[in-house]
Order: structure tokens, then C-alpha cells, then sequence
């Protein structure tokens, strides 16, 4: 029997509007096993993302829980939250949001850096990281010196720098042309298969083809 790694318990997301409020996420409630792999599609607006950054302990919830790894999140101050992002979680974002004036291996490296990981082993890890996306002849450049399929490939490495046993990719391959998106959700799914579980937002069928299961969202509710 899987255990489960995400769980989410009536979950609400309010956002005060004047006199109003808008609900980006109006009661969820789901869960992921470890090694599962979960496309959540919805339209611009839905909550999608919304829930993205709650799993991933950037946002909190206006009520609800939300659990990972058998942490009620809800208990945690924002160092240790800091700190469960660091070492058990790993993110991938449509922007890339690398570090324009480090190189690839420099990017990678950064994360170790901030855990606090000896030198000689963040070095060697950032290698084998880049060797596994095919980036061992790039990895001295900077970004602006690679395509966007590589800047990416830096992006999925640098995310796995800690050893995530949780990979979150908010639209990946948003601005990948086909060719390069259809690679980096190949890297993806081999992460899977070696055991990272992945949840991943999309609005796209063909990226979420490659997930074991599909969440849908719609109005800040899950619908089936």
C-alpha cells in the first residue's frame, strides 16, 4: 500500500475584493500517493495555481489543511516551512526564473549552497544534475546564452539539487515550442518512473497525457 504524500482537507483560498470576496479555491479536498504522477488542468482563473502554491507551502490556506509528508503545514512557522520547501519539495515554473548573471552550473549549485552542502559534493552534484539533462557541454553558460528547452532542462536540474521526493511543475513547457516542451516532459517522466512524485499544472491535453492521473478544476471547486 502507497502512502500518501499530499493531502488536502476542505481547502479554501479567499482573497478580499473591496466589500467582496473571491474564492480561488472553494473547498478541496484531494490526496497524492507517493510516485503518483497528477496533471491538474482548469481554464486561466480556475485555481489551478492557486493550489499549486499551497501544496508547495508558498501560500496558506484561508482554511482548511493541508499536509505533506504527515505534516499539518498549518503548524509550522515560516522558517520551518522554508525549510520543508528546501529539502522535500522541488519547483518548476513556466518563467524559468533562473539567476541571469549565474552560469547553468552556478544556478544548480545555489540551492546546495543555501542548505549548506560541502562544496566539493554540491560541485558534484551539479554536474551529474546537468549531465541528466544533457546540459555537461553548457553548463558554464549563462541563460541568456541557451534556448528556452535548455534554460528549462537548468530549471528541472537546479529543482532537483536537494533530492525532492516532490516535484510541482506550474506549466512547464508554457513557453516551449512542441519539440523542446515534449523533451522536458520526457526528463519529467523519468523522475517519475525513479520514484519523485510529480504533480503538474496544465492547460495542455498533450502535457497532461504524460501523467498517471488527471485532476480537473473549475471555479476554485474539483470537478470529476
Amino acid at each position: 500500500m502507497k502512502s500518501i504524500v499530499i493531502e488536502l482537507q476542505n481547502v479554501r483560498k479567499i482573497y478580499e475584493a473591496g466589500v467582496s470576496k473571491v474564492y480561488a479555491l472553494n473547498g478541496v479536498t484531494m490526496s497524492v500517493e507517493k510516485g503518483d504522477f497528477v496533471a491538474i488542468m482548469g481554464p486561466s482563473g480556475s485555481g489551478k495555481s492557486t493550489l499549486l502554491n499551497l501544496i508547495g507551502c508558498l501560500d496558506r490556506p484561508t482554511e482548511g489543511r493541508v499536509i505533506i509528508n504527515g505534516v499539518d503545514t498549518a503548524n509550522l512557522s515560516d522558517k520551518q516551512l522554508t525549510e520543508l520547501r528546501r529539502d522535500t519539495i522541488g519547483f518548476i515554473f513556466q518563467q524559468y526564473n533562473l539567476i541571469p548573471t549565474l552560469t547553468a552550473f552556478e544556478n544548480v549549485e545555489l540551492p546546495m549552497i543555501f542548505k549548506g552542502v560541502a562544496k566539493s559534493e554540491r560541485e558534484k552534484r551539479a554536474k551529474e544534475l546537468l549531465s541528466l539533462v544533457g546540459l555537461e557541454e553548457e553548463m558554464h553558460r549563462r541563460p541568456m546564452e541557451l534556448s528556452g528547452g535548455q534554460q528549462q532542462r537548468v530549471a528541472i536540474a537546479r529543482a532537483l539539487a536537494n533530492e525532492p521526493s516532490i516535484l510541482l511543475c506550474d506549466e512547464p513547457t508554457g513557453n516551449l515550442d512542441t519539440r523542446s516542451g515534449k523533451a522536458v516532459m520526457e526528463i519529467i517522466s523519468k523522475l517519475n518512473r525513479e520514484g519523485v512524485t510529480v504533480v503538474v499544472v496544465t492547460h495542455d491535453p498533450a502535457i497532461a497525457a504524460f501523467a498517471k492521473r488527471v485532476v480537473r478544476i473549475v471555479d476554485g471547486v474539483l470537478v470529476d
